[in-house]
């Protein structure tokens, strides 16, 4: 006997990772110059050089034992003032060390969270569109998964589904700005918009109703979009956070949780964090990369390379036809589906090597996301085959 959902997981895997994995199996056998791969959201700008400066100084000055050992289970003392220190002087806020809590990557703290805050008939709410992953770790620790319908129009939140959603089980929702698969960034007034609608259920329930905000695409931002940093708005936000995509470290497996102290029943929160992650093994993340991230906590990214992209792959499809909400953040365009069968069209995508990710995992129908976290040269040289598989669909 085994468990029977984690079988299921098993089984499906994630469908975004399938699609990379065709295209290194095309590339393999044609050249990678023949495989246009859009699929997955893996940083291509190097990490700072600080970051692989530290990592150099960190193993040439201290003792092999002390920086390969383990860190306390929330994470070393280090890394965690770092964090409280550069949130409390970007943001404002009072952050303290013993707020946040260092997780592996932003998957496991985000698991974490919502371990955290299930309870007998516990629903979480995600907004379309949404990270695939966000529907399969709610329901594996537990809790109902609630989709609120996506707004189409600028990819904000959908406030009359929203309102619509939220009940008296309601425990979070989930909100992910830069949005992973839109790039759209969450507008403050939506942000308020929300806020007073969970002040006012929270008191009409008599409990708390959270916001995980769910960040790894804060810094990813352009033409001056600005990311509010929601527990400035909100006091009952849980942050998820992780430096896979602003130190472009996703291999590294590094991020963090932070419980603002102001948040309702905040250091019970915590310890319910730490003892959820416990309970799945995510506890002392990687001292290495810990240290080396203290000392580079105040880098920010080079987004030289991906507004070049941006701007290439967004005004070189508009101009073909493709329709799409031009993205504020992150690294990807989310395009209306020509001709509105999504199968048909991928599958005429995938054929000529142009690797897309279809959107229904996200939540919405219609639509397929693009990943131009990609050399120029290939958007360059996928152009032309976007036209082809246009003109064949729209014939």
């Amino acid at each position: 006997m085994f468990n029977k959902q984690a079988y299921k997981m098993g089984a499906a895997p994630n469908q975004i990772r399938q699609i990379f994995e065709y295209g290194r199996q095309q590339a393999k056998l044609l050249g990678e110059d023949k495989v246009y791969d859009f699929s997955l959201g893996n940083p291509s700008i190097p990490a700072p050089e600080q970051v692989n400066r530290s990592i150099k100084e960190l193993l040439d000055t201290e003792s092999s034992i002390r920086i390969h050992g383990y860190t306390s289970g929330v994470g070393g003392d280090p890394l965690r003032e770092a964090v409280a220190r550069n949130l409390t002087e970007r943001f404002g806020v009072k952050a303290y060390a013993r707020n946040i809590f260092i997780s592996c990557g932003a998957a496991p703290a985000l698991q974490a969270v919502l371990l955290a805050l299930r309870t007998e008939h516990s629903e979480i709410i995600g907004v379309a569109p949404y990270f695939m992953e966000y529907k399969a770790f709610t329901e594996a620790n537990g809790s109902k998964f609630v989709l609120v319908p996506a707004d189409l129009e600028k990819f904000q939140v959908n406030m009359e589904a929203l309102a619509e959603a939220v009940n008296e089980n309601t425990q979070a929702v989930i909100l992910n700005s830069p949005n992973n698969p839109s790039g759209a960034v969450l507008t403050e007034e939506t942000l308020r918009k929300v806020a007073a609608l969970l002040t006012e259920r929270s008191k009409q329930y008599g409990h708390p109703i959270y916001i995980i905000a769910d960040e790894p695409y804060r810094e990813l931002v352009y033409d001056g979009a600005v990311v509010t940093f929601i527990p400035t708005i909100y006091r009952d936000t849980v942050v998820c956070y992780s430096w896979s995509k602003s130190l472009s470290l996703p291999g590294e497996r590094i991020g963090y949780v932070y419980v603002p102290e102001e948040a309702t029943d905040s250091r019970e929160l915590f310890l319910a964090v730490a003892g959820a992650a416990r309970a799945s093994g995510h506890i002392c993340a990687p001292s290495l990369i810990q240290r080396a991230v203290a000392a580079s906590i105040d880098c920010m990214p080079d987004l030289e390379a991906y507004e070049i992209n941006r701007k290439l792959l967004y005004e070189g499809l508009t101009e073909i036809g493709y329709e799409c909400v031009k993205p504020d953040g992150a690294f990807y365009l989310f395009v209306k589906t020509p001709g509105g069968d999504n199968s048909v069209f991928c599958e005429r995508a995938k054929a000529k090597n142009l690797l897309v990710v279809p959107s229904e995992p996200f939540g919405v129908e219609g639509y397929f996301r693009l990943g131009y976290c990609v050399s120029k040269e290939t958007i360059v040289n996928a152009l032309p085959v976007f036209r082809e598989v246009y003109q064949a669909d729209s014939h």
